[in-house]
């Protein structure tokens, strides 16, 4: 018997939807580490190796969600988080921020940039895989809420609604 069902998800249950997880890290193995923890999930991954190369794929095709490091060269994960918050088109897109850095003031300005969540290395798989989960399922309801405001909107605003 697992000890642990919630770790498991199969590919028909997926919180991902279309556009995966976009994992962004300087450091060759924290992306191959995170890449194979995120495995489980079934879904589509990119990584991006700084926060321009961030910027351009979720331009190109935003992601379900980001895991953003902090500490990367050109450009830092507080700005890249800042950038895509402040875009109404990427603003809904969860990140997560996933660094070195465990000072509280690292925290409060990873949630000033907009982070959704803050993860310190080394990154604990069950806690990554729950936190992602979590996100993804908010994301989709929020989705799902949107869709069910609009509905109701051009229900009331059809002639004899």
């Amino acid at each position: 018997m697992n000890e642990h069902p919630a770790a498991e998800t199969s590919i028909d249950d997926s919180p991902i939807e279309h556009h995966g997880v976009l994992i962004v890290d300087d450091n060759e193995q924290n992306l191959e580490l995170l890449h194979a923890y995120l495995d489980d999930l079934g879904g589509p991954i990119r990584i991006a190796h700084d926060g321009l190369q961030a910027i351009d794929s979720v331009k190109q095709d935003p992601p379900d969600i980001i895991l953003l490091d902090i500490m990367m060269p050109r450009m830092s994960g507080y700005q890249v988080c800042e950038t895509l918050k402040k875009n109404p088109d990427t603003r809904d897109i969860p990140i997560i921020m996933v660094t070195a850095l465990n000072e509280v003031g690292d925290v409060e300005r990873a949630v000033d940039a907009g982070a959704d969540d803050f993860l310190t290395k080394p990154v604990n798989k069950l806690e990554l895989l729950t936190r992602v989960r979590s996100l993804l399922r908010v994301r989709k309801m929020k989705r799902e809420l949107d869709a069910a405001v609009d509905q109701v909107k051009s229900m009331r605003d059809q002639p004899g609604g």
